[in-house]
């Protein structure tokens, strides 16, 4: 965020009951306690309120210094609404009596948690289901609301919220993802600047990347004009999760874009654009670790994969994407619990690794022994 110049900072209390006092004639009574300091007091504490209160007025006015729907209104006036969260999706698995009905809008759920102080994570069948003679059906399910916390692992949704008559047990045996927070003020910020700073022109790259960004879910975009030649543009899209954006997120940067005609999207006549998702490119790490003894191997195996998780996720879709040796090396000695480390290795080699366009280094197999 930036910063406001100290305008009217000097207007304290003090200063503006020194300047009332030194109205009057030097030989009355001034002094702490006299009727005039008395009488003059409570006023110069309102007129330092309100210098305060101005300099608020001006905070919020500015997109660089405002905040939460003070922001939200200075993007109105570009156009640009801030992102709404996004239920995690995915699909569970119920067993039970063949023939069994899963009714569309049932309710699964995952188990509170006491100990971490977490609720129970809900969700609902999208369709209609049957128990088929293997004794199982998988159902697309949704949650109920939006979020990251409906991103839960596999083997999480286990609660048969809705009773059904003849279902032994429901599992979802592949984690709930695409679920989404409502977009934070420093997103909204930096798309409202994108747009002010490279405002588009009837369809240029700043207006595809303006575009793209509008559609929830998108964590950043890249935009390759001409790529099959004249007219022709493609779309590259990760997730908020700094990752290859899902099939569905995929289908509505399309849809936004460049739908199947004749439905009309942003692109402009006579351009064709492709959306597709970034190709992950997994970074394994293998390390034998000298510990200090103050933390587990596990322990720093968790905190170091988290950290790298971290520095890929800067460099997603970055001027400079490629991953550093030397970096990887930094974050290992840095992990609490590290006294030194040999025969690292990325990828089994120790080099940089280069991520071309279209590609996001994700984290893969991490070996620390």
């Amino acid at each position: 965020m930036a910063s406001l110049p100290d305008y009217l900072t000097e207007q304290t209390e003090e200063a503006i009951r020194s300047r009332m006092l030194n109205c009057f004639p030097s030989d009355l009574d001034k002094s702490e306690g006299s009727y005039i300091w008395d009488a003059l007091a409570p006023a110069s504490i309102e007129l330092a309120l309100a210098a305060l209160q101005s300099q608020e007025v001006l905070r919020r006015g500015f997109a660089g210094t405002t905040f939460g729907p003070y922001l939200d209104m200075r993007c109105a006036e570009r156009g640009i609404t801030r992102k709404d969260a996004m239920k995690a999706v995915g699909q569970v698995k119920f067993t039970g009596v063949v023939g069994t009905i899963i009714p569309q809008g049932a309710r699964i759920g995952t188990l509170a948690d006491a100990l971490y102080g977490t609720s129970s994570r809900m969700f609902e069948t999208l369709d209609a289901a049957v128990v088929d003679s293997s004794g199982y059906v998988i159902v697309s399910v949704s949650a109920l609301e939006g979020g990251v916390k409906g991103n839960v692992p596999s083997g999480a949704v286990s609660l048969l919220v809705t009773p059904i008559v003849g279902i032994t047990s429901v599992t979802n045996t592949s984690p709930m993802t695409n679920g989404t927070d409502v977009e934070k003020d420093e997103s909204l910020l930096n798309r409202f600047y994108a747009k002010v700073r490279s405002p588009g022109t009837s369809g240029n790259k700043a207006d595809y990347l303006n575009w793209v960004l509008d559609v929830a879910g998108v964590g950043a975009a890249q935009v390759l004009p001409l790529w099959q030649g004249p007219g022709t543009v493609k779309v590259v899209i990760i997730g908020t999760d700094k990752r290859s954006a899902s099939a569905s997120i995929v289908t509505a940067v399309q849809q936004y874009i460049y739908p199947a005609p004749p439905l009309v999207g942003k692109a402009p006549i006579g351009a064709v654009a492709t959306v597709v998702a970034a190709a992950e490119v997994a970074i394994g790490i293998q390390a034998v670790l000298t510990l200090n003894g103050s933390r587990t191997l596990a322990q720093v195996k968790n905190d170091f994969t988290e950290a790298v998780r971290a520095y890929l996720s800067e460099l997603a879709f970055s001027s400079d994407p490629a991953v550093r040796y030397v970096r990887i090396g930094s974050l290992l000695l840095d992990t609490p619990g590290v006294q030194d480390y040999a025969n690292l290795q990325i990828n089994g080699g120790s080099s940089n690794i280069t991520i071309n366009v279209g590609q996001v280094a994700v984290i893969g197999v991490v070996s620390l022994v």
